[in-house]
C-alpha cells in the first residue's frame, strides 16, 4: 500500500530544505565555500634556478612578508637547501639547456604534472656558456612558450635577462651574455598577448659576477637577495595580497608591461611600452609604469603617458583599460652606449 504525505508535513518539510539548501547544509557545497585554488608559480631553469637556487627561498618570503600568501610555488624537484623555510617546489634543472629542453619535449610533461599559472624562468646560460646563438636560443625560447599556452593559453611569463657569467673558463661567456640579453626584449615584445603577457625582467643591471657569484656562475647570498628583488615587483604586479585564484581575477589591479625598441641610433633610442590588463573580466582605472633603464641611459620625451622619474604614469585619457585590453605609451632616451639593442625592464602596477 502506497504511503501518503499529510499536506501540512510536507510543507514543512520542503521549507526545511529550502533552509538547509540556504546555508549549505544540503546538497553540494557553495562556491564561495569551497576552497579556492592558489596561484600556482613555477621557477623554471637550470642549476642559477635550482641548485639551491636560494633567491627562490628570499622571494617567497619576500611575498609571504606582503601578502601573498595564496600563492604555490610548483615544480618536480624539491631541494630544500636554503636558510630559510620556504616553498621549495621547482624546475631548475643543473646543467639544462633551454636549447635541449624545448628540443627533447621536456617542459609538457613538468606542466602537465604542476598546471602552473605563472612561470618565472631564467634559462638559457648553459646554452651561452655553450657558444649557442642568441637566435637558437630565442628560438627555442618560442617553442617553450608555446607549450605552456598549450596546457594553459592564459600562462603569465616572466622571462629573465640573465645575471652575467664569466667563468674562468669562458673568456667569452661576458661578452656573449650581453649579446643574448640584448635580443631578449625584442623577442618578448614580439610573441607578448593580452591573454599570455610575456614579461621581460632584468636581472642583469647591477649584477657583479666579483661580489654577486661564487664561481663566476652561480648566485652567492648578495646574489640571491640581488635576483629576488628583481624578480619581485614583476611577480607580485600579476598577484592580490590574500586574493588566491587566477591572477586575472577580479579586483586584482593587476597589469603586465612589454617593452620593444621601435628604433635604436648611436647615443639614443626609441622604446614604446604596451600595458596590458591581466585581469579577465575587471577593468583598471589607473595604471604606472617603471622603467629599468640600461647604465647611463635617460628619458628624453614621453608620450601616451607622464613622466616622473623614470615612472611613467597613463595620461588622462587612457588610464582606464577594460579586461585583457592594451594601450601604449612611447618615449625617446639617450645612451652613451654603442648602437644596439637597449636593455629596459618594464614594471607594471595598477588600480
Amino acid at each position: 500500500m502506497r504511503s501518503r504525505c499529510h499536506p501540512v508535513l510536507a510543507t514543512f518539510l520542503a521549507a526545511l530544505l529550502v533552509f538547509a539548501a540556504g546555508f549549505g547544509l544540503a546538497g553540494a557545497p557553495s562556491a564561495a565555500a569551497a576552497a579556492a585554488t592558489p596561484v600556482r608559480i613555477m621557477p623554471l631553469g637550470d642549476s642559477i634556478t635550482g641548485s639551491p637556487g636560494c633567491w627562490r627561498s628570499l622571494l617567497w618570503n619576500q611575498l609571504q612578508n606582503a601578502g601573498y600568501t595564496d600563492i604555490d610555488f610548483v615544480g618536480t624537484l624539491n631541494a630544500q637547501s636554503c636558510a630559510l623555510a620556504h616553498d621549495a617546489d621547482n624546475e631548475g634543472h643543473g646543467g639544462f639547456q633551454a636549447t635541449a629542453t624545448a628540443d627533447q619535449n621536456l617542459l609538457p610533461g613538468w606542466l602537465a604534472a604542476t598546471l602552473p599559472d605563472i612561470v618565472v624562468m631564467h634559462f638559457g646560460t648553459n646554452d651561452v656558456w655553450s657558444s649557442i646563438a642568441p637566435d637558437t636560443i630565442l628560438a627555442a625560447y618560442t617553442k617553450l612558450v608555446g607549450q605552456m599556452r598549450a596546457g594553459n593559453p592564459a600562462m603569465k611569463v616572466l622571462v629573465a635577462q640573465i645575471i652575467p657569467i664569466n667563468p674562468s673558463s669562458c673568456a667569452e661567456c661576458a661578452a656573449r651574455t650581453v649579446a643574448f640579453n640584448q635580443r631578449i626584449p625584442a623577442w618578448a615584445g614580439g610573441i607578448t598577448t593580452a591573454q599570455s603577457p610575456v614579461t621581460v625582467v632584468d636581472q642583469w643591471t647591477g649584477f657583479d659576477t666579483a661580489t654577486d657569484t661564487y664561481d663566476g656562475v652561480h648566485p652567492n647570498a648578495s646574489g640571491d637577495a640581488k635576483m629576488a628583488a628583481r624578480w619581485y615587483p614583476a611577480l607580485s604586479a600579476l598577484l592580490t595580497p590574500g586574493d588566491p585564484g587566477d591572477p586575472g581575477d577580479p579586483g586584482s589591479g593587476g597589469c603586465s608591461a612589454a617593452f620593444r625598441a621601435v628604433s635604436v641610433w648611436q647615443g639614443g633610442y626609441q622604446g614604446e611600452v604596451t600595458v596590458t590588463n591581466s585581469s579577465s573580466t575587471a577593468a583598471i582605472s589607473s595604471w604606472a609604469v617603471t622603467l629599468a633603464l640600461p647604465t647611463g641611459s635617460r628619458l628624453t620625451q614621453v608620450w601616451n603617458g607622464t613622466l616622473t622619474g623614470t615612472t611613467v604614469r597613463n595620461a588622462g585619457w587612457n588610464g582606464t583599460v577594460t579586461a585583457g585590453a592594451s594601450t601604449t605609451f612611447g618615449f625617446l632616451a639617450s645612451t652613451p652606449a654603442a648602437a644596439g639593442t637597449p636593455s629596459v625592464t618594464a614594471t607594471c602596477s595598477a588600480s
